[in-house]
């Protein structure tokens, strides 16, 4: 048994466990490591030049915890040296090995990126969550939220990122992307995901968004005359699409008008289910602004929150599956 640091040793003495470490604990136990690690291992590098690279699954840890902190590679790297359960969840320690660098961190996030590797991290764990009963597949809701990017020009290129666009919502402009999600109606995992700029109206994006299973649409105003569209009409799908309040306004027979009313109530229940996703990856991993320039690096990080937030959510189910 290799001799404990005395940070180690310290750490291991405390009685309370922190909302972090229950974070990381629960995640260790829940993700597929096997399946994702086997994904990367072929373009991993090999080290047979130079210093040996860093263990794989350490190096994948790292990046994980990088996205649901909310961290930069400098950031990361500090967190490393500062935190025993972040250290001891990636496998490593101060006294032995040594913590990876910030460049070595943005190495390994770029060799994902170029082998879109994001998506098939998103594919697998959906797999999973299928085999374990858990996605269903009969209907579908769609939905997309505006992440704002940084629309000062004060930066080394004295520009905006050009691959971002501007958007009105309500009364209020935003600068930035949209992240299109279709959500399984039942269950609230999100089974597809396309990422744009702004002002991309939402209905454009709904054909991407079908698995090709659902039986049924849901979605918000935002979504009417999706059924008229040429990429859409050979989609045999009932569709629930919510009505404009002006046009609900506009019923005179107030009876007619009441029932309409609750059957919008009624859709409006089940498309909330849409919003959990959202919320585990604005508020849960913080992800509110874009971290990168240009759509590319935004959708991969994108994809990965909602693939390890699609966990999160099941994450009792898969402990108990396990169990």
């Amino acid at each position: 048994m290799s001799q404990l640091s005395f940070s180690d040793f310290e750490h291991s003495t405390k009685r309370k466990q922190t909302r972090r470490e229950k974070f990381l604990l629960e995640m260790d136990q829940v993700i597929p490591w096997s399946r994702l690690l086997a994904l990367i291992e072929p373009v991993y590098p090999k080290g047979r030049t130079g210093r040996p690279p860093y263990a794989l699954e350490a190096m994948l840890r790292i990046h994980f915890m990088q996205q649901w902190f909310a961290l930069s590679d400098p950031a990361m790297e500090e967190a490393l040296y500062d935190s025993y359960c972040m250290r001891k969840f990636a496998g490593l320690s101060l006294s032995m090995g040594g913590i990876p660098d910030e460049t070595t961190i943005l190495n390994f996030r770029r060799l994902l990126e170029t082998h879109d590797l994001a998506e098939q991290f998103f594919a697998t764990i959906n797999d999973l969550l299928t085999e374990q009963g858990l996605m269903l597949r009969q209907g579908t809701i769609v939905d997309a939220t505006i992440i704002s990017a940084p629309s000062s020009t004060k930066n080394s290129t004295r520009s905006r990122d050009p691959e971002m666009r501007s958007t009105k919502k309500g009364n209020n402009w935003h600068f930035g992307m949209k992240a299109h999600i279709g959500v399984d109606f039942a269950t609230g995992f999100v089974h597809t995901t396309v990422c744009t700029s702004a002002n991309e109206h939402d209905v454009t994006q709904t054909h991407a968004l079908l698995h090709g299973e659902e039986e049924y649409v849901f979605g918000d105003s935002g979504y009417i005359g999706a059924e008229k569209r040429p990429e859409l009409e050979d989609v045999d799908v009932e569709w629930h699409i919510a009505m404009k309040p002006s046009q609900r306004q506009a019923i005179k027979d107030e009876e007619a008008r009441e029932l309409t009313g609750a059957v919008e109530r009624t859709k409006a229940s089940i498309r909330a289910k849409v919003e959990h996703a959202f919320r585990i990856l604005k508020c849960q991993f913080g992800y509110r602004k874009v971290r990168y320039r240009g759509l590319l690096k935004n959708t991969a990080q994108v994809v990965t929150l909602l693939a390890l937030g699609n966990i999160w959510m099941a994450r009792e189910d898969l402990m108990g599956g396990m169990g």
